[in-house]
């Protein structure tokens, strides 16, 4: 295989007419057998679901804490960067009116190389996002179940092995310390190693081996993947009913909780200044991951370049106004300072708020049914995505057979209940949920890239365009005011932490390492801004998300790479040798 061959790609004319004539994405014009049921309606309830989950009911404690009732606004910037990239998604399903999302993009863009990259980046996002959400689901439907007094789960069902092993060793050595059993189950930041020192303790053992598992999250895993494997209707029906029933339940917190607010509560607005805004950034991205999932359902759309683009971007609208409203109730009902914990909405109306116990159990319902609705659109995104890459030869065929009574791609769909399931059965996924953040991002990236790449492209039909903005002035103008911005905030703080890296030795410099990568793409970017007039909306969108990724850390960015690789030694094996492109 020479370099050319890496970067082949394919065809959007010939994917335009393989799906006019109801033919799917491969360019060998296999019939695609899925049933055509979605509407605007639909799409939007499916963005609703997979954006509206944990991030509402967990992480936006985390991010008010840091940044106050400022927290806010760094939902309305995330969605503002989520939108431009939106934005794009949009122009691209409005071309590419198939399932594959980001990747068949990638294909038409960039080529097969990159394709196989975002594809392979996609089955990460997918799948650690699915365990953590599936993990998550457990945590509460575990304590909904418990705080009701009529069924109690076993600690040894309710966590992973490692968790519990870990709780085990921290409790023992604090007994050593000289502390009690009694007193280390009395101290709430303590919970979580003393019910993980319950589990090892009090769980079977076969042959020496302590058995501790994540039974909820097995089992919503294995439900879920049922109603998806069963039919694309099924699963429209179910995740409708569910995100109409948990949109009102928002609502009425909303409602509710704004009788309660205390407007000295957001005073100070930004109590940890711009800093602590900032280290909500992760987070709150969190909160908005999933709504490209709504792409791989292309065609299951009975009129995809018009409901795909309205879907995406009406369920984006729609839940950054909920989340700013939560948040601000939220900051509003009590101090930031108390929202460290992991339910905040339940919090606020317990007994160290409003308390109004049944709203807190109203809200534990509801974040039950949220967040299984965000399981629940994710692994209908994840074997599509699979199907494309099978049907384009990168992976084997049976990965894109489609169930002759289902009409669903069964295999994959077997396949990706199987990843999720069984590591969320056993594992403790917290160092690596931010894979799932980087994976996303790294996606919208690639897609306003690939805008960027085809806009003068005039040879195929785009149904939705993204409005165009000369960039040329614009661009530059903005860079020179950030820049200056940053130099004059907290006298230069930013290029100091900078400077001190570069000179401070490699444990401190591998920090800064994106950041720096950064700053040189971002002004290669406004250069070429103002030398080729590229359009505004793709450029915001790559440079807002390409700086989200700088604030998840080397870590992360490690990891990353390091999946990448394994992918792109997966391709040489097997992919660019049984590409269907390669054998024209």
């Amino acid at each position: 295989m020479n370099f050319a061959q890496l970067f082949r790609k394919k065809s959007i004319a010939q994917i335009q007419r393989d799906a006019a004539s109801g033919f799917s994405d491969g360019e060998g014009g296999h019939g695609s057998g899925l049933v055509r049921t979605l509407g605007t309606l639909d799409l939007t309830a499916l963005g609703i679901a997979a954006i509206i989950g944990a991030g509402i009911f967990s992480t936006v404690g985390t991010a008010a804490f840091n940044g106050g009732p400022a927290v806010a606004l760094l939902f309305v910037f995330t969605a503002v960067a989520c939108g431009f990239s939106a934005m794009c998604y949009a122009e691209f399903a409005s071309m590419i009116p198939v399932s594959g999302s980001a990747y068949t993009y990638a294909y038409a863009a960039f080529g097969e190389l990159v394709a196989w990259i975002i594809g392979w980046d996609l089955l990460m996002e997918y799948a650690i996002g699915n365990i953590a959400v599936a993990i998550s689901w457990s945590d509460y439907f575990t304590k909904l179940v418990n705080s009701t007094g009529f069924l109690h789960i076993p600690e040894y069902f309710t966590m992973d092995f490692l968790s519990a092993s870990r709780g085990f060793d921290a409790v023992n050595k604090l007994l050593a310390e000289g502390q009690t059993l009694q007193s280390i189950a009395q101290k709430p930041e303590l919970s979580n190693i003393y019910d993980g020192y319950l589990a090892w303790t009090t769980a079977p053992q076969m042959g020496g081996f302590h058995l501790v598992c994540d039974l909820p999250a097995l089992m919503i895993t294995i439900i879920i993947t049922t109603l998806v494997f069963i039919g694309i209707r099924e699963s429209k029906n179910a995740s409708n009913a569910m995100v109409a029933l948990k949109v009102a339940i928002v609502l009425f917190v909303i409602i509710l909780g704004a009788f309660y607010v205390k407007t000295e509560n957001w005073h100070p607005f930004a109590p940890n200044g711009v800093s602590g805004v900032l280290k909500g950034i992760s987070a709150v991205f969190f909160a908005y991951i999933g709504f490209d999932a709504v792409s791989t359902t292309a065609e299951e759309c009975r009129n995809p370049q018009r409901d795909l683009p309205r879907g995406m971007i009406y369920s984006l609208i729609i839940c950054t106004v909920l989340y700013v409203l939560i948040s601000l109730v939220l900051t509003g009902m009590t101090s930031y300072k108390n929202l460290m914990v992991g339910d905040p909405m339940a919090f606020v109306f317990g007994p160290q708020g409003a308390n109004l116990i049944w709203v807190e159990r109203i809200v534990a319902v509801s974040a039950v049914i949220a967040i299984a609705t965000v399981l629940l659109v994710f692994q209908l995104g994840q074997p599509r995505i699979w199907m494309s890459m099978s049907r384009d030869g990168l992976l084997p065929p049976i990965f894109s057979s489609i169930h002759p009574r289902f009409k669903t791609p069964w295999f994959s769909t077997i396949v990706a209940g199987f990843v999720v399931a069984t590591p969320s059965l056993f594992l403790n996924l917290t160092e690596v949920t931010d894979l799932t953040s980087i994976g996303t991002l790294f996606a919208f990236v690639l897609v306003s890239l690939g805008i960027l790449v085809l806009e003068k492209d005039k040879s195929f039909e785009r149904k939705f365009r993204a409005p165009y903005v000369n960039s040329k002035f614009i661009a530059p103008v903005l860079f020179l005011l950030i820049m200056g911005g940053l130099a004059a905030y907290d006298s230069g703080s930013f290029f100091k932490e900078i400077a001190a890296a570069i000179s401070g030795g490699w444990d401190l410099f591998k920090h800064k390492i994106p950041i720096i990568v950064y700053l040189f793409v971002a002004f290669g970017t406004v250069c070429m801004c103002f030398l080729r007039n590229l359009s505004l909306i793709p450029v915001l969108g790559f440079l807002s998300c390409g700086y989200l990724m700088t604030e998840l850390g080397i870590t992360n960015w490690t990891r990353f790479l390091i999946w990448l690789v394994i992918g792109l030694v997966l391709y040489f094996l097997y992919g660019s040798s049984h590409s269907k492109l390669g054998k024209k």
